[in-house]
Formats: structure tokens, sequence, C-alpha cells
């Protein structure tokens, strides 16, 4: 008999009536639904059983065709993120390495006035004798110390003087600012330094311009026989 107190209550609902039949339930509709919770009916033949075999072993195939796929393509880009990585500390190094270089290279015409300076007054004191006494003298000394603490400066930050005095003419290096016939040197030697070349590292700072020589006109090419 059914309870009065029922009334107005929906089947399943707690305290109220037990839905008619036993109903289904949620456990009972996901195992209609899943798979793995239901397995699927045994084959009804031997090429039933082959038929489904047969799309099983492709299936597999495919799952790992598309696993061996996800895995190269990881390894590439993880091998992509690694090279990435690498220029961008190598980019940061050299960045950091060659900080330096705009002001060294404003320094560098700082350094040419006072050696031209120097050389200048070492000139008119050859003129005069060779010796600079008194405040002058004072004074070249007091240059000379000032490039000698230039130099050593420089050298801490890896900047280094390019030879070019009667060294051949190297286009890398050395700027020609003009030529002049020479009997006593090689074409192509530079006779004449105006201005100091320099290297930072192993990167030109400053090519050294130079006077370089060429044959006189009329001479023989280089090497030729009689």
């Amino acid at each position: 008999m059914r309870d009065p107190r029922d009334h107005g209550r929906p089947p399943g609902a707690p305290g109220g009536p037990a839905p008619a039949g036993g109903g289904a339930t949620q456990r009972d509709r996901a195992s209609d639904s899943d798979p793995s919770i239901d397995p699927p009916p045994a084959p009804r033949s031997l090429d039933e059983a082959a038929s489904r075999l047969a799309r099983l072993e492709a299936d597999l195939a495919e799952a790992r065709a598309t696993a061996a796929a996800m895995q190269d393509q990881f390894l590439r880009e993880r091998a992509e993120l690694e090279n990435f990585k690498r220029r961008m500390q190598k980019d940061k190094a050299e960045s950091l390495r060659y900080a330096t270089e705009p002001v060294l290279r404003d320094l560098l015409g700082v350094i040419d006035n006072l050696e031209r300076a120097l050389q200048a007054a070492r000139g008119e004191a050859a003129r005069e004798g060779g010796a600079t006494p008194g405040p002058l003298g004072a004074l070249l000394t007091g240059v000379e110390m000032v490039l000698s603490q230039f130099a050593d400066v420089l050298s801490r930050h890896g900047v280094s003087r390019i030879s070019a005095r009667h060294e051949p003419f190297d286009p890398s290096h050395h700027e020609a600012l003009a030529q002049v016939e020479s009997h006593d040197h090689p074409a192509g030697t530079v006779v004449e330094e105006h201005a100091a070349g320099y290297r930072l590292h192993d990167r030109l700072l400053r090519p050294a311009q130079v006077t370089v020589t060429r044959a006189p006109a009329g001479a023989p090419p280089s090497g030729s026989r009689n």
C-alpha cells in the first residue's frame, strides 16, 4: 500500500517512491555508452574475429605512426629551441664583448691629436738641436705619459694597433689615401702612415690610413724576364 506521505514526490526523489521496475542507475547508463566498461560481444565467426583483429592492428599501426610523428616533431622543435637559445647567448656575449666599440672609436681621434702634437714638438726640437729643456720638455714628457696610459687602457679593453709602415698593403686593414712611385720598395708597400689603425679583439675598429707605393712609369712588371 502506498504511503500517503509520498503524494507529490517524484519517483526516485529522496524519500519518494522507487521508480517502476527498479529503473536504470547512472552506472548502468555509463556501462551502456562506455565500451571499456561493457566490452563488445564476442565474434560469432572466425571471419568476423579476423576482420576485427585486422581493424585493431590497423588502428594500432595508425596510433604508432601518429605517436612517432609527434615525437619527431617534438624533437625537432626542441632542437630548434636549443639552437635559438645558443644563438641568443652568442649574440648577448658578442654584444657585451663589443659594447665599448663606439667609445673606443671616439677616443682614437684624441690619441691621434696627441701623437701629432708630440711629433710636431719633437720635429721642432730636432731642428733646434735635439734638446727640449724647461717647461716645454716637461710638457712633452707629460704628453708621452698620457699616451702611454691611453695605450694601457686600450690594451686592457682588447684594442691592438695594426702594423702598417713597410708592410704589404692589406685592403682589409689599410685604407690607401695616396700612391707614390718608388724604386726602393716593391709596388703595394706602405711607406707612410697618416693615421694608425686599430683592432678590437678580432674586429677591425679603424683601418690605418696610409700611402702606398706603385711601380715607376715605364718599369717592367714585377716578375718579368728579359
